[in-house]
């Protein structure tokens, strides 16, 4: 049978265009409209800049490796890509047009240098002098000259300017948009109090050229939006008098050098200044030359002004306590005496800071050890580990600095906690600790105490009130020898040590045998499906991309094995016309960011159930150390089940996962679920049995 599989970077551009058409619909809310157009311009930056990277990289490579990654030649997926992103460009110029509309319908408008009032001219000339000016100085174009260095993620105004009596010739000038020191949204004032005008910060500037330039004597001025998005990849020097933290913080200072892997424009661009940029950026028709409108860099918009009518947020769009943590009892006690499993956003994640809280001041505490990987920027988290460390604890905090994009932030947090006495550690080398894992060790009555959590998301205070994840509580003591295992391994800091993963026996841990017993549980369901029995899996990931493992699935669907499969990004199975049982798959994507991966083995009706922080990807299962944690107490796995089968039933925000990645949504007839909503009001059901 020859198998087919669709391509990785394909697959993820379906998901991003799932977001697409999130702010395409107009059932939901005008700002989280608008903030989807954020999410999806900052997801498509971040593509650019280490996938599409990764690709033009990988046409220097043998055609066996080639095949191996990417199913087909990167120059292929590379046109594809780019047919691709400017048929979602032009939708999403669509989508902004029509949003501006509605905006406009609630009085809210977005001003250009060109249709102000002559007080708004006023304010803004003032606003410039006092606030914004400092901060612009204008690089002045030559053709001789070399290009400026250019930051990655930042918006740039080309400037053209001429004097009237030149007739023809002009001369170039780009300025760099401050908006991280002065932020993108100017409010002016307005003659209606119920009018709400939004200026954005490179339309401020526009219109104070003739101010900026004043020197030269130039009397027409055309400005326009561009960016560049730059190789991401973080190359690091094998030099063995550098430890580990100055290669990443060397690597950060060398990502300045990346080439651009995108070049996006206001379409209505002077000509000839476009032309000198492309030039002067080394750009060819082989690479991303993107038209676009007016605005650029609309990743800024996730964080819109709040200017429109009240918005009553939804109760089922708000955390509460989990009904173990009700009645005010110390976290610790819970958990030593029975597991909880968290769900966020839906629960809060309070317990989780005031399990560490508790443990800073518990005078029997003894150690905490915990993984880092994303931290919100003024961490709870971090807080509390700092004044453990103060308390006289031993603390460890493995902090992985090759958190892409995090890397700057991580190494900051290293500088932070070592004068506190906080052992960092930062893992062992070429791979990255993604495991979310914490152990808490106490002495007390004679005895050692050990309890924590495992997580399939980041210990971040954050993003848990928007991301979708599950967070396990527990004293167990198989899992928390387990956890100790890991750490023990991470202290030493060496890839020889990682066989000693292998005796753990309630985690699965990466790189040494997750997908050794994923493979044997589906082994086993299809052994089940061959004699006849009810065989099913259930999986749940951000993305499901490897190949041996899609070929395990294919397997098991000839087999006649039942397999339901929510992945939120990244699917490159395809059902092939032997299967006896077609593979459902969906995709949901909602206010929410689902960000749990979850596996559910029916297992001759045992249902083994494991929640885990590892995406069934190659990088992830073979190159990280990753960690999955087994349900075990009968009621949670029935809750987590029941919390899949929500999601399965989706009519609302599901989309359907096939060959042709359409991206159609479920529409099945049945009584209407919008699976977060459910999830809320099942969670929300148990706290009032209480």
């Amino acid at each position: 049978m020859s198998l087919h599989f669709n391509p990785r970077d394909i697959t993820w551009l379906a998901f991003n265009e799932r977001v697409l058409q999130e702010a395409m619909d107009e059932n939901v809310p005008l700002h989280l409209r608008i903030r989807f157009l954020g999410i999806f311009s900052n997801n498509l930056d971040e593509f650019f800049r280490v996938r599409v990277a990764g690709l033009k990289r990988a046409m220097d490579f043998k055609e066996k490796v080639i095949a191996e990654s990417f199913y087909q030649p990167p120059s292929k997926i590379l046109q594809n890509i780019n047919e691709i992103v400017i048929k979602h460009q032009q939708n999403f110029d669509k989508t902004w047009k029509k949003i501006q509309t509605e905006m406009a319908d609630q009085k809210v408008f977005i001003k250009n240098s060109k249709n102000l009032t002559a007080r708004q001219k006023e304010f803004v000339r003032t606003y410039f002098d006092e606030v914004v000016e400092a901060n612009v100085i204008p690089i002045l174009l030559h053709e001789n000259t070399p290009m400026p260095y250019m930051r990655d993620k930042s918006l740039y105004l080309g400037v053209a300017m001429r004097k009237k009596d030149w007739q023809y010739s002009s001369n170039y000038a780009i300025i760099e948009i401050p908006s991280r020191f002065v932020g993108r949204f100017v409010l002016l004032p307005t003659e209606d109090p119920e009018e709400k005008n939004v200026m954005l910060l490179e339309d401020v500037i526009t219109f104070n050229l003739p101010h900026i330039f004043s020197y030269f004597g130039y009397d027409e001025f055309a400005a326009n939006a561009f960016k560049v998005t730059k190789d991401a990849e973080m190359d690091l020097d094998n030099d063995i008098r550098t430890n580990f933290a100055e290669k990443i913080e060397k690597g950060i200072k060398n990502r300045r050098k990346g080439k651009p892997t995108r070049f996006v424009f206001d379409k209505d661009m002077d000509k000839a200044l476009l032309e000198l940029l492309i030039r002067k950026l080394n750009l060819t028709k082989k690479d991303s030359i993107i038209p676009g409108g007016k605005i650029h860099n609309f990743k800024h918009f996730m964080d819109f002004p709040d200017v429109f009518e009240s918005y009553a947020r939804p109760a089922e769009r708000t955390s509460f306590e989990h009904q173990a943590f009700e009645h005010g009892e110390r976290v610790t006690d819970v958990i030593l005496a029975k597991d909880v499993l968290l769900t966020f956003p839906y629960h809060k994640y309070t317990p989780v800071i005031d399990l560490l809280r508790e443990a800073a001041m518990d005078p029997d505490v003894k150690s905490i050890q915990i993984t880092a990987y994303r931290l919100a920027s003024s961490s709870k988290i971090i807080n509390a580990l700092i004044y453990a460390a103060r308390n006289g604890k031993d603390v460890t905090v493995m902090l992985e600095l090759q958190a892409r994009f995090d890397e700057e932030s991580n190494l900051k947090w290293k500088e932070m906690l070592e004068p506190e006495g906080i052992t960092v550690l930062v893992g062992i080398p070429d791979k990255k600790v993604h495991a979310k894992l914490c152990i808490i060790k106490k002495r007390a009555q004679n005895k050692t105490l050990q309890y924590g959590f495992v997580s399939t998301g980041n210990f971040n205070e954050k993003t848990a009130k928007i991301y979708g994840d599950h967070l396990l509580m527990t004293s167990d003591r198989h899992v928390m020898a387990d956890i100790n295992k890991i750490f023990n391994v991470l202290k030493k800091s060496r890839e020889d040590y990682l066989p000693i993963l292998k005796t753990c026996k309630n985690l699965l841990v990466c790189p040494q045998f997750m997908r050794e017993k994923i493979v044997h549980h589906i082994d086993k369901e299809i052994e089940e499906a061959k004699a006849g029995r009810r065989a099913e899996m259930i999986i749940k990931a951000n993305s499901v991309s490897d190949r041996a493992l899609i070929t395990k699935l294919y397997e098991a669907s000839i087999a006649g094995v039942i397999i339901k499969i929510i992945v939120r990004g990244i699917y490159c199975a395809v059902n092939q016309k032997d299967f006896k049982e077609k593979i459902k798959a969906i995709s949901i994507v909602d206010e929410y960011l689902e960000h749990a991966r979850v596996m559910y083995f029916y297992n001759k009706g045992a249902e083994d159930m494991y929640i885990s922080s590892a995406d069934w990807m190659t990088r992830n299962l073979d190159y990280r150390i990753e960690a999955a944690a087994k349900i075990t107490d009968k009621d949670l796995k029935k809750e987590l089940k029941e919390i899949l089968d929500i999601q399965l039933r989706d009519n609302v925000k599901a989309r359907i996962l096939d060959k042709k990645l359409s991206n159609e949504y479920i529409s099945n007839g049945k009584e209407e679920c919008r699976s977060q909503i459910e999830t809320y009001k099942y969670l929300k059901a148990k706290t009032s049995k209480k």
